[in-house]
């Protein structure tokens, strides 16, 4: 059931549209509430953009075999990539050091300079070690990480699925 759950347009619709709001809500601190993200958040925001192209990937040929593993292993290396950049991020709110400060501008590589190319999503403009924003107890890089670590554990969750569907077809 997990199986064919996994290879349903509906399962990667949903991280689909899961990954794009979470984006949406990013887009809203940014322009309704006036958070400035850091470059932290911006390469967050590029993690989760792989999380989502590789969702919508996933969704175009979910019974495609190839396709869909190449899917899902890039849904869990953004996802892996996004927790560790949280970390780090979280790292800067709560140890500030005058030592170690995350860097103003963005470093994407020039093969895929998003900050040039979308300056109004991935433009960083605010500070790393603010904290302002708390909601439960948890800061928003504190929600990323959780965010990232569940995503990560779903795809690691559907390529075993797949891994165990394939050896026992072959048996």
């Amino acid at each position: 059931m997990l199986y064919a759950f996994s290879c349903s347009r509906f399962a990667w619709g949903l991280l689909t549209l899961g990954t794009g709001l979470l984006f949406a809500i990013a887009l809203f601190f940014q322009y309704n509430q006036g958070m400035d993200p850091c470059v932290m958040c911006v390469y967050q925001r590029a993690a989760l953009g792989g999380v989502m192209l590789a969702a919508a990937l996933g969704w175009l040929a979910p019974q495609n075999g190839l396709v869909s593993t190449l899917a899902l292993f890039g849904w869990l290396a953004g996802a892996i990539k996004g927790a560790l950049l949280a970390k780090e991020h979280i790292d800067y709110q709560f140890n500030p050091s005058p030592f170690t400060k995350c860097s103003t501008i963005a470093e994407f590589p020039s093969w895929m300079a998003l900050d040039r190319w979308w300056p109004v999503v991935f433009h960083p403009s605010g500070d790393c070690a603010d904290t302002s924003w708390v909601w439960m107890g948890l800061s928003m890089p504190q929600w990323l990480m959780w965010i990232f670590v569940m995503l990560a554990a779903l795809a690691g969750l559907f390529i075993v699925v797949r891994f165990k569907k394939t050896v026992s077809s072959k048996l």
